[in-house]
């Protein structure tokens, strides 16, 4: 089992920016892909255990930036110009290590935080 923990959300207004935080209580050296969901299983970001490779949504792509801090196994997702139908519980989740196929889809994730809402107001 791997804790993982969301913090971040809060209700913002359109056009604002913020910033999510996850992190992953997995063992040492565990390389494990982590990535962001919204709605329970919309996919949102992800990225490789090493950080060099990142994934997004269309709809999310040159809005947000997915990141990681790879030696405590915490990632960060900064979103800018948020609107309105960003308004979700947003979930982190996180994948054991292996090849990248299923890295943007839900099932492809073993563990799951509890989520943090984010509401954006108009």
């Amino acid at each position: 089992q791997v804790p993982v923990v969301e913090s971040g959300g809060r209700t913002v207004q359109a056009g604002d920016s913020l910033k999510l935080s996850c992190a992953a209580s997995g063992p040492p050296g565990s390389r494990l892909a982590m990535g962001w969901f919204r709605r329970e299983r919309e996919f949102v970001a992800a990225i490789n255990w090493s950080g060099s490779e990142t994934y997004y949504a269309d709809s999310v792509t040159g809005r947000f930036t997915i990141s990681r801090h790879n030696t405590e196994n915490t990632i960060y997702l900064q979103m800018n110009n948020l609107k309105p139908e960003d308004t979700a519980v947003y979930y982190c989740a996180v994948r054991q290590f292996r090849p990248a196929s299923g890295i943007t889809t839900a099932t492809g994730y073993d563990y799951w935080g509890q989520g943090t809402q984010i509401t954006v107001s108009s």
